[in-house]
């Protein structure tokens, strides 16, 4: 039902924006794969939306409220302005204008249930946590990641 929910939402959107501007939009394909911290993703070439099922089930109203006209904004941003900064000017017009929705960047969900396993890793100067994509680059040799601060390379931490 919540999936339904946003698909309606969406839909809801794209008429409200296309009875304002007067133009008609294509129509994005939706996914509900997302996974991560990340409550929704627009792929502006692709013009896809998509979103996590997690956080949509656990924040329901604000994520139908705020997450869907985000993302759609990103879509109609892209085909009105083309390349502009993700969160400029031209998006906030049209979340403030056509939405009535405060143009937030980030969502304020808790995300204890979805975040990854952190790894610890140590430099010269302090402590660091890497993601377990990143771990995995380096215990595959793949890459090495250096402190921001003093320079070093990050060594994993025996647990």
């Amino acid at each position: 039902m919540t999936q339904t929910q946003v698909q309606r939402k969406v839909e809801a959107c794209y008429q409200l924006a296309e009875s304002q501007l007067q133009r008609a939009f294509p129509r994005p394909e939706i996914s509900f794969a997302l996974r991560g911290q990340s409550a929704g993703a627009a792929h502006l070439q692709q013009n896809k939306l998509r979103f996590n099922p997690v956080l949509l089930e656990q924040n329901l109203e604000a994520f139908i409220n705020e997450v869907v006209p985000h993302e759609v904004a990103h879509l109609l941003t892209w085909q009105l302005y083309g390349r502009v900064r993700p969160h400029g000017r031209e998006w906030q017009g049209i979340m403030w204008q056509i939405f009535q929705v405060e143009p937030k960047t980030k969502h304020q969900f808790d995300v204890s249930s979805v975040q990854q396993r952190q790894f610890a890793y140590r430099c010269g100067c302090q402590s660091h946590n890497l993601s377990i994509r990143r771990h995995n680059k380096v215990r595959r040799g793949q890459v090495q990641y250096q402190c921001r601060r003093c320079g070093d390379t990050l060594m994993a931490v025996a647990d």
